[in-house]
């Protein structure tokens, strides 16, 4: 047997690694495995969230959008009095009468009778959405065009709400909300101010 010099470190002798440090080393990696492979999988089952959140905001984004580009008048424009009527009173049937949008007294915001969204007479004030609401499967637009987006629902409040000093009579809250699949909500709210008795 070859002797080793003398001045020959003894650690530069051992080499590779023990059976121990193996294991260590086995147990370290599959711990850190694991960790990574449930992050992986936690992401997968939940990809689908973002594209959800996003159908689900368009949807009241362009519902919102559409109450609040119509028109706030005093009565309703299908009223032969809605371009002279100053008050509510002015509308044909007088304040609280099936042409006054506003029907504070009652609390009755609505569309007239018959007003649909989708056919003549259609909605033609913002007040008129109050308690509109789409199911699953009829996500439409404003052309009766089905937009495909089952397992979504839309539901719309419209109220009289006084905000930074304009009087309740006058100024809207609009309140949209969106369901959809992997209980997704999203609610849009907007206010819709009343700037003239007689806007058109």
């Amino acid at each position: 047997m070859k002797k080793q010099p003398a001045n020959f470190p003894e650690a530069a002798r051992q080499r590779g690694i023990t059976l121990i440090e193996l294991i260590i080393f086995m147990v370290i990696v599959g711990v850190a495995m694991t960790g990574i492979i449930s992050s992986i999988n936690f992401n997968v089952r939940h990809s689908a969230d973002p594209v959800v959140k996003k159908q689900a905001l368009a949807i009241a984004e362009a519902l919102l959008e559409e109450i609040e580009l119509m028109p706030f008048t005093l009565c309703d424009p299908d009223d032969p009095n809605v371009t002279t009527a100053t008050t509510a009173a002015g509308c044909t049937g007088g304040a609280d009468g099936a042409n006054d949008e506003s029907r504070l007294v009652l609390g009755q915001l609505g569309p007239e009778a018959g007003e649909t969204r989708y056919a003549a007479p259609f909605f033609d004030n913002v007040s008129d959405y109050n308690g509109f609401s789409m199911a699953s499967g009829a996500i439409m637009n404003i052309a009766s065009n089905n937009l495909g987006f089952n397992g979504y629902t839309a539901a719309v409040a419209v109220v009289n709400k006084a905000i930074n000093g304009i009087t309740a009579a006058d100024s809207l809250s609009i309140t949209v909300t969106v369901t959809g699949p992997l209980n997704t909500t999203v609610v849009l709210e907007g206010y819709r101010t009343r700037y003239t008795p007689r806007e058109p």
